[in-house]
């Protein structure tokens, strides 16, 4: 495949997503969980999917799987059977996004992932054991509160009744929205088989961060995953009259949820850590009443886990400490959690020596943002490659690649394919191929 040809695939295939779900005053993206926008990309990953003879299975907890087996990578009925050898490399990505968050974030690793089946075929090569492409659920956790809540169904790290009982912001149970979409709810949980039958994971994903702006590099492998967490405070207060109460009167939740809010920025600081407060909800919110409560998330991150610890103590008893002189309460709830993750070293260190061969030296960076191949981590060996950033922004329609540092990216990926599912020569057959 030649190089225009390559870049006219990717745009094609970038320019048939990229409407889905946008929201057209903002410019950014709300493809939250098992809403119409969620959905379209659903039907997108399946329809890509069979338009190159993959064979596409929806897992109990939701996840889309495509499946490209080693015979002549066309459709085929036998995937359960083929699958079942318990040696597939899995890629891929997911295609949720947060709340007017950018075109990269997931779904470059999914269409990437298309991409370097394409390329790869288009060498006429084919895979010496399975290979599928995933399209996690629900792995920013924008609705329903928790990230990656498809992977850690699927590993166990998430209890099915409690997912089944988390609510979204008007009230509605995950359970509900996934019997609205046509999935069951009931069969949610931990599935062994599928993880027996997939031997490793690579997620390929925008850098969100500058760390390879800085090496001036177009890709990076990645070494690790900061621990991380999400905490929910709930400040409780009096609420009433803002034009009738004196200030020496008021029980003034949000006073305490404002100084919550810098003083972690000041733990953080002094910590070397980070610590965010970005989503927020106000009772009665009201202009001229004051709150009775607000409910705020924190989200805390840290390169060890002794450090995200600290800062999330520090925060808790700031807050606390605060409350008591505003004569207000607070009750803090540990929504989500995950530890550390270093990445196979063994199969880190084969992918970027592999990459290194073909495009010169690759860094090796940490990241502090959370992924799918994190959780999949506890189960497997996995990897993670990131594409350059030229502006560092994530989460934000701003968020960007260059397209010549994307086409890297499926350059890259084609390679680790190749080198880790034994791809072979082949003879190219059918429109499939």
């Amino acid at each position: 495949m030649n190089e225009v040809a390559e870049a006219t695939g990717f745009a094609e295939l970038w320019s048939s997503l990229a409407d889905l779900g946008r929201d057209r005053t903002t410019g950014g993206y709300r493809r939250f969980a098992w809403t119409s926008a969620d959905l379209a990309c659903r039907d997108w990953f399946a329809s890509q999917a069979a338009d190159r003879g993959l064979t596409v299975e929806v897992d109990r907890n939701g996840n889309q799987w495509a499946w490209w087996l080693p015979d002549s990578g066309e459709s085929t009925t036998e995937v359960g059977a083929e699958r079942r050898c318990g040696n597939a490399l899995a890629i891929g990505s997911h295609l949720d996004s947060v709340p007017d968050g950018g075109a990269f974030d997931g779904p470059l690793g999914v269409i990437s992932s298309l991409a370097a089946v394409d390329l790869l075929r288009a060498r006429g090569w084919r895979p010496e054991r399975p290979i599928v492409i995933a399209n996690f659920t629900d792995e920013e956790g924008a609705r329903f509160g928790i990230a990656c809540a498809g992977s850690r169904l699927l590993t166990g790290q998430l209890d099915a009744e409690k997912a089944r009982s988390l609510r979204d912001g008007g009230g509605v149970r995950l359970a509900d929205a996934m019997a609205a979409a046509g999935q069951d709810p009931d069969a949610l949980g931990r599935d062994d088989e599928r993880l027996a039958n997939i031997s490793e994971f690579v997620e390929l994903h925008i850098e969100q961060g500058r760390w390879l702006i800085d090496q001036d590099a177009p890709v990076g492998v990645a070494s690790s995953i900061w621990p991380h967490g999400r905490w929910r405070f709930d400040f409780t207060g009096e609420a009433n009259h803002a034009g009738t109460t004196a200030l020496d009167d008021r029980r003034d939740p949000m006073l305490t949820y404002a100084n919550t809010v810098l003083s972690a920025r000041k733990k953080a600081r002094l910590g070397g850590t980070l610590a965010t407060f970005g989503k927020v909800s106000v009772e009665p919110n009201g202009t001229n009443a004051i709150p009775s409560r607000v409910r705020a998330w924190l989200d805390s991150r840290a390169p060890d886990e002794a450090a995200l610890d600290a800062v999330v103590e520090q925060i808790v008893a700031a807050a606390r400490e605060r409350a008591e002189r505003d004569g207000t309460a607070v009750e803090v709830v540990n929504e989500s959690r995950t530890a550390i993750v270093e990445f196979d070293h063994g199969l880190r260190d084969k992918i970027r020596k592999t990459l290194t061969g073909v495009f010169g030296p690759v860094p090796q960076l940490p990241t502090g943002a959370g992924h799918d191949a994190g959780i999949l981590a506890a189960e497997l060996p996995t990897a993670m490659l990131f594409v350059r950033n030229p502006s560092g922004l994530s989460h934000t329609p701003a968020e960007h690649a260059e397209t010549a540092d994307c086409l890297t990216g499926v350059a890259a990926l084609a390679e680790v394919v190749a080198q880790l599912a034994g791809v072979r020569p082949g003879t190219n057959r059918g429109s499939g191929a």
